[in-house]
């Protein structure tokens, strides 16, 4: 599946590109470790997470959007120091960040503490998709790692191709204070067809039961087995 983004003239090469998501698998995945001994089962060995393929499918699936400009935050206030080049015709901000006022999330479950404002981060591509399908924006997956959390969309990008998508997110972490660096994932994106879904609910018959069991006395031999011979081959 194609999916076109394109920025201003001005901005090429000024502001990080998407990029599949597999390409910005995070630091810690790598320096997990992928066996360790465990206290509650008396030091015995066992896998980590480091070793669960539908987590790591999941941090490498779809598109990656990354954060414009380095923000430093400090007592509660955000800055930055970027200058990128003016567009004279045209009305996308400058700001890497903007905001929602805390009226705008009244009622809603998002955890933010009274007067708060809702992050924003400024996304400079436009996305194009194939007719028929949308794209789901939502927080890094697996990423609670960031100190914000990127509220869901779901925007149909086939017929809203020519504007922005930007990203609604919640501040997290009151205590940070440092630098959230350019290219910091921002969201991620995954492509959706839009069709009826048609759900097919009953007890499983005879011979699905033996293939269920089949299959989980396959995983209690061998751990590996989803990997091994159930894991689709990935496009790279």
């Amino acid at each position: 599946m194609k999916l076109s983004f394109r920025c201003l003239p001005e901005l090429a090469g000024h502001v990080p590109e998407p990029v599949p998501a597999r390409a910005s698998l995070p630091d810690w995945l790598k320096a997990a470790p992928s066996l360790v001994a465990s206290e509650v089962l008396g030091g015995a060995e066992v896998r980590t997470f480091k070793q669960c393929p539908p987590l790591i499918d999941a941090l490498a699936q779809g598109v990656m959007f990354r954060l414009a400009a380095d923000l430093d935050i400090a007592g509660g206030e955000i800055s930055w120091d970027w200058s990128p080049p003016v567009t004279e015709t045209a009305r996308q901000t400058r700001s890497p960040v903007g905001l929602h006022v805390p009226e705008q999330a009244q009622g809603l479950p998002f955890g933010l503490p009274d007067g708060q404002f809702v992050l924003k981060f400024t996304n400079f591509w436009t996305v194009e998709a194939p007719e028929g399908v949308s794209l789901l924006f939502t927080h890094p997956l697996n990423r609670e790692d960031l100190p914000f959390r990127t509220l869901a969309g779901l925007v149909d990008c086939d017929r809203y191709r020519d504007g922005f998508v930007h990203f609604p997110a919640i501040w997290q972490d009151a205590g940070f204070s440092g630098r959230l660096p350019a290219g910091t994932p921002v969201a991620q994106a995954f492509p959706i067809r839009r069709e009826a879904l048609e759900l097919d609910i009953r007890a499983m018959d005879k011979g699905e039961l033996g293939r269920h069991l089949k299959v989980q006395d396959g995983l209690q031999q061998d751990p590996g087995r989803y990997r091994k011979s159930f894991r689709a081959p990935r496009e790279r």
